[in-house]
C-alpha cells in the first residue's frame, strides 16, 4: 500500500547533502534507497496512542548553520551546569546539528578507542561503521520514521571500544537543541569483546516553548562478554514532537544496562528494545517519566529472548499531572530455544491530577517451556497510608508528596554515573511535579 506522505526535500536535495558532506557512494546510496521507502512504509503503531496526526516528518529547514563563537565556553549555564568543564576527557558536544566541541583522552584513542560525530566517522571510519550501521538492531524499512531517518539524519555520534579495552571513566554527549530545524540524530555505540563503557547523554532545549521534530536512532551493540551501560536524560521542550528509537544487541555473555529519565514536555513516541541475541546474555532497562499539561506519551520497553540463560529486566515508573496521559508497554518475549532464560517486569504509574491518566501493559509472550517469567503493573495515586505515616511524623503534606515522588523514581536518578546530568534529572523532576 502506498501512503502520501508530504515530503518537504526532494530526491536531489538528498544526494546534495550526501555529496556536501562527502559521505561514502555506500551512504549515498543508504539514504537514497530509504528515501524512496518514506512514502511506501506506514507510521508505527504504538498500542493505545493514535500520533497519525502528529507532525513527525514536515519542517522547512533541514540544517541550522547557527553556532555559539567560543565553544561550550559561551553556552547557557543550564547547558554548562551538565559538564564538568576541568575534566571533560571524554565529551562531545552538539548544538542543533554542528558538532561544537570533541574530546577523547589520550589514553583512550592510544587504546583504539573513536568517539566522535557521526558524519566525521563516516568519513574517517567508514568501513567499521558501514558493518554496524543499521543492519543489526534498528532496519531503515522498519517503518516510516526510521526510513526518513535513514534518509535525513543529520547528526549524532560515532563511540567504538575495541577489543579488551576497558573505559573506567564515562563518555559523555550533549545534544542541544535550539533552532526549528529537526534534530535528527544517530548514534553508534559499539563495544567489542570482552570491552567496557558507560556512556551518557543529554538532550536539551534552550527555548521553553519551542516548534520542532527530533528523530532519534541510538543502535548499541554489545559483543561477546561486553559490557555496555547508556544513560540517557531528554528535557525537550513543550512544542517538539520527538520520536525516540533505541534499541540493543547483546552477544554471548554481553550486558546492556538502560537507565533512561524521560522528561520531555512535548509529544513523544519511545520504542527502547534489547535483543538478547547470545547465550547467557543479560539486559536491564530502568525508566522514569513525568508528564505534565496536556501532553501525551508512550513507551514500549522490550526485551527479547533469544540467547539460552539470557536475562531480561523491565522496570518503567511515571508520574503524570495535570491533563497529561501516559501509557507504558512492557514486552518481555522468550523464542523458543531460549531456555533456562528469565524475564522480569514492573510497570508503574502514579497521577496527581483528576484528569491525568496512565495506561501500564504488561506482556509476557513465552515460546520455551523451561524459563522464569513474571510481571507486576499498577496505576494508581499517591498512597493514603504513606503520605499519613509521614505527615503523623510532622512532615507537610507537599513535602511528604514529593519524598514519595522521589522515591519513587529514585532507581533510574541513582543509576546515573554523572553527578552533573543527576542533578539536572533531580531538578527537572521537581519542577515538574510543582
Amino acid at each position: 500500500m502506498t501512503i502520501d506522505v508530504q515530503n518537504p526535500f526532494d530526491q536531489k536535495y538528498v544526494e546534495s547533502f550526501s555529496a556536501g558532506r562527502s559521505e561514502p557512494e555506500w551512504l549515498k546510496t543508504f539514504r537514497l534507497n530509504a528515501y524512496e521507502r518514506i512514502s511506501q512504509l506506514e507510521l508505527p503503531k504504538p498500542d493505545k496512542t493514535k500520533i497519525d496526526k502528529w507532525n513527525f516528518t514536515r519542517f522547512t529547514e533541514h540544517v541550522s548553520e547557527k553556532a555559539p563563537a567560543g565553544g561550550i565556553e559561551q553556552l547557557p549555564e543550564k547547558v554548562k551546569s551538565l559538564i564538568d568543564l576541568e575534566n571533560a576527557k571524554n565529551l562531545y558536544v552538539q548544538y542543533d546539528q554542528q558538532p561544537i566541541y570533541a574530546s577523547l583522552s589520550k589514553e583512550l584513542a592510544d587504546q583504539g578507542v573513536i568517539f566522535t560525530d557521526i558524519l566525521t566517522a563516516v568519513r574517517e571510519h567508514g568501513d567499521l561503521v558501514k558493518k554496524y550501521f543499521m543492519t543489526e538492531a534498528v532496519k531503515a524499512d522498519d517503518h516510516r520514521l526510521t526510513a526518513f531517518h535513514a534518509a535525513l539524519f543529520n547528526g549524532g555520534a560515532f563511540l567504538y571500544i575495541p577489543k579488551n579495552v576497558q573505559v573506567e571513566e564515562p563518555v559523555q554527549a550533549v545534544y542541544i537543541h535550539d533552532e526549528n530545524a529537526p534534530l535528527i540524530n544517530h548514534v553508534l555505540v559499539v563495544a567489542d569483546d570482552n570491552s567496557s563503557v558507560t556512556y551518557v547523554e543529554n538532550y536539551i532545549s534552550l527555548r521553553e516553548a519551542s516548534d520542532g521534530i527530533v528523530n532519534i536512532v541510538s543502535e548499541v551493540i554489545a559483543n561477546t562478554n561486553a559490557k555496555i551501560v547508556y544513560g540517557a536524560v531528554e528535557t525537550l521542550a513543550k512544542g517538539v514532537t520527538a520520536y525516540v528509537n533505541r534499541r540493543g544487541v547483546a552477544g554471548k555473555d554481553a550486558s546492556i544496562q538502560w537507565a533512561l529519565g524521560l522528561m520531555n514536555d512535548g509529544n513523544t513516541v519511545s520504542e527502547n528494545v534489547t535483543l538478547l541475541a547470545g547465550d547467557g546474555s543479560y539486559g536491564d532497562t530502568k525508566t522514569v517519566v513525568v508528564g505534565r499539561g496536556e501532553q501525551t506519551q508512550n513507551f514500549t520497553t522490550k526485551v527479547i529472548h533469544f540467547g539460552k540463560a539470557s536475562e531480561g529486566f523491565i522496570l518503567q515508573h511515571g508520574v503524570v499531572k495535570d491533563k497529561s496521559s501516559v501509557v507504558f508497554n512492557g514486552i518481555g518475549k522468550i523464542e523458543h530455544g531460549a531456555s533456562k532464560s528469565n524475564a522480569q517486569q514492573e510497570s508503574r504509574v502514579l497521577m496527581l491530577s483528576e484528569k491525568a491518566r496512565g495506561d501500564a501493559n504488561p506482556i509476557l509472550l513465552i515460546d520455551e517451556d523451561d524459563v522464569l517469567a513474571g510481571h507486576a503493573a499498577s496505576v494508581g495515586r499517591v498512597d493514603p497510608i504513606q503520605l499519613y505515616y509521614m505527615m503523623s511524623r510532622g512532615i507537610p503534606k507537599a513535602e511528604a508528596e514529593r519524598l514519595i515522588i522521589h522515591g519513587f523514581l529514585a532507581p533510574v536518578v541513582n543509576q546515573l554515573p554523572i553527578e552533573g546530568v543527576k542533578k539536572q534529572l533531580i531538578e527537572v523532576i521537581e519542577r515538574k511535579v510543582k
